[in-house]
């Protein structure tokens, strides 16, 4: 089982298949995405959508399909001056076709730098408005001599279709918790790649357990893959119960969690108690509607209870699409503890239940049944500690988590402790208060 790996050998996992996937040009359509889903599916159980181009999905229209070969700058000698095939970030994403001959000054407007780290590739698109272009480092542009040279963008732009997958893991209950990564990015290893192998690798993880709720797993294109996925299933929209993007979680930096746009979901109050505990130094941001593919599902019509897991959050870490968040930006040991976190998570929304205390009048009588130290026993304090708690919270009002909340203890004992108090009969399962 893989989750009975030592966290070196997941996080080297983790790291390898990052590495894998690395080299593939992916793009909101194409078959780049579509590579990346087929190695995704290796892994685990995926099913494979295709949104056909001009399909109306919410207020937006899925595009035309990109394709690209090859790319390159020629230079008066033939040689190639820029080459997409030593990195796929040297052509503007959705680039035109195009094949001329042409001088340096009508090449200019077409060449994204980075003036300020002039030895970076920077990360560039142009989905939605129809251009050509090449990224480069700036300090390869300045070397460039005034002449001629030869331009070609071998690539198409037509009509296909926009790809997605999905991976359900079936639980007891219908009500669903949905994990979703972007699969867009091209060579960018923390902002799309670590997300992808920890969510990957959390669904493998899941495969088989018994579980509480169901679990969907959606890899797709940013943005677009977010709208068409909710447009394409509005009707299943009320069995999510929870939800978390998950994307940066490959760097060295604290972790850092965006809050849903409900603000005080259940999800967001157990990432936060895992995170106190596993993280001291991790930071809960507010909702904001700019970001990752939560704020679509927070748009208000929608109003998931959807949040946002990172560590660097996006675009403040100065590597952020370009070359530098490259694998080595990423750390085996930074995606093991990432995976270990989401694992966390899912402990306690699978966990977060309500009981009733059987024995309510008076503290029951725990040493006769092995449950309290008679003369300063083996039952270590915290263990003990929980237990009072469980019993004293425990009144169909109190869930797990406030209990673990109360207490300042983690949840894991707490939990523990109710499902001891619960074999022992002085703990009945119930449905919340209200509910």
């Amino acid at each position: 089982m893989v989750d009975q790996k030592s966290s070196v050998d997941i996080g080297g996992e983790l790291h390898n298949f990052a590495r894998q996937l690395y080299p593939i040009c992916r793009s909101i359509t194409g078959n780049g995405i579509r590579e990346t889903l087929r190695q995704i599916g290796e892994r685990i159980p995926l099913k494979v959508f295709e949104v056909p181009t001009g399909t109306q999905v919410l207020d937006w229209t899925i595009p035309k399909e990109w394709n690209i070969r090859d790319a390159y700058i020629k230079d008066a000698s033939g040689n190639r001056v820029v080459d997409f095939q030593k990195s796929n970030l040297h052509v503007l994403n959705y680039s035109a076709p195009i094949h001329a001959r042409m001088t340096l000054t009508e090449i200019k407007p077409h060449l994204f730098t980075i003036p300020q780290n002039p030895d970076w590739i920077p990360y560039r698109t142009s989905y939605y408005k129809e251009n050509w272009g090449f990224c480069l480092s700036h300090n390869r542009m300045l070397a460039l001599e005034d002449g001629e040279y030869e331009v070609s963008i071998d690539a198409t732009l037509e009509y296909g279709h926009l790809t997605y997958g999905e991976c359900y893991v079936s639980g007891q209950s219908t009500e669903e918790i949905i994990v979703s990564c972007h699969a867009c990015h091209p060579s960018l290893a923390n902002d799309n790649l670590s997300g992808l192998s920890v969510s990957t690798f959390l669904a493998q993880q899941l495969l088989g357990r018994s579980l509480r709720y169901s679990y969907r797993f959606l890899f797709i294109p940013g943005t677009i893959g977010a709208i068409a996925w909710l447009a394409k299933n509005q009707t299943n929209i009320s069995r999510i119960r929870h939800g978390l993007v998950l994307t940066c979680l490959g760097d060295s930096s604290s972790f850092h969690y965006k809050k849903t746009r409900r603000m005080n979901a259940e999800v967001d109050r157990v990432v936060e108690h895992v995170l106190r505990h596993a993280d001291p130094n991790a930071t809960i941001l507010p909702f904001s509607p700019y970001g990752y593919d939560e704020r679509q599902y927070c748009s208000p019509g929608f109003d998931l209870p959807v949040g946002c897991l990172m560590r660097t959050v996006w675009g403040t870490f100065p590597g952020y699409h370009t070359s530098a968040d490259n694998l080595n930006f990423i750390n085996p040991e930074s995606l093991a503890e990432s995976l270990q976190v989401c694992n966390a998570i899912v402990h306690v929304l699978e966990n977060n239940r309500y009981f009733q205390n059987l024995a309510p009048f008076g503290e029951p009588q725990l040493g006769r049944r092995g449950l309290y130290p008679s003369t300063g026993g083996t039952v270590p304090e915290v263990e003990l500690n929980a237990r009072l708690w469980v019993l004293n919270l425990s009144d169909g009002r109190h869930s797990i988590l406030d209990i673990a909340e109360r207490s300042g203890l983690p949840f894991a004992p707490v939990n523990e402790a109710a499902e001891l108090l619960l074999r022992n009969g002085l703990l009945k399962l119930v449905e919340a208060a209200g509910n």
